[in-house]
C-alpha cells in the first residue's frame, strides 16, 4: 500500500461481528486511563498494584480498567501465587497505539 492508494476494506472484513469488536477496542483505546496502563504493559509485566504505583491511581481504578481490557483481550495475566502479573495481549492494538502516538506528534 502506498500512500497515493487509499486502504480499502471489503465487505467481508465488516460483519457485525467484528464492527462490534472494532468499535469495543476503538472505545478501550479512547480512555486515557486506559491507554496509560496499556503502555505501561508494552514495557513488561507488571502487577495491579505495581501498576497503581506506577501510574499513581488507586488499585479499584486499576482493577476496573485490567477487566475491561482482558475482556477485549488486550491484557492477559498469570497468577504467582495470589499475586496476578498482567501484560499486553495483542501485538496489533500495541501497533495502532505506536502508529497514533506517532501520528500526534507529527
Amino acid at each position: 500500500m502506498t500512500n497515493d492508494q487509499p486502504y480499502s476494506i471489503s465487505e467481508d472484513d465488516f460483519d457485525e461481528e467484528t464492527l462490534f469488536i472494532v468499535s469495543q477496542t476503538f472505545k478501550a483505546l479512547s480512555d486515557p486511563t486506559r491507554l496509560r496502563i496499556l503502555h505501561l504493559l508494552s514495557k513488561g509485566e507488571y502487577s495491579v498494584n505495581d501498576i497503581a504505583e506506577k501510574l499513581s491511581l488507586l488499585q479499584s481504578t486499576v482493577s476496573h480498567q485490567l477487566r475491561f481490557l482482558k475482556n477485549l483481550r488486550l491484557v492477559k495475566f498469570r497468577r504467582e501465587g495470589t499475586t496476578l502479573y498482567y501484560s499486553h495481549d495483542d501485538e496489533h492494538v500495541l501497533s495502532i497505539l505506536k502508529q497514533t502516538i506517532d501520528h500526534a506528534q507529527h
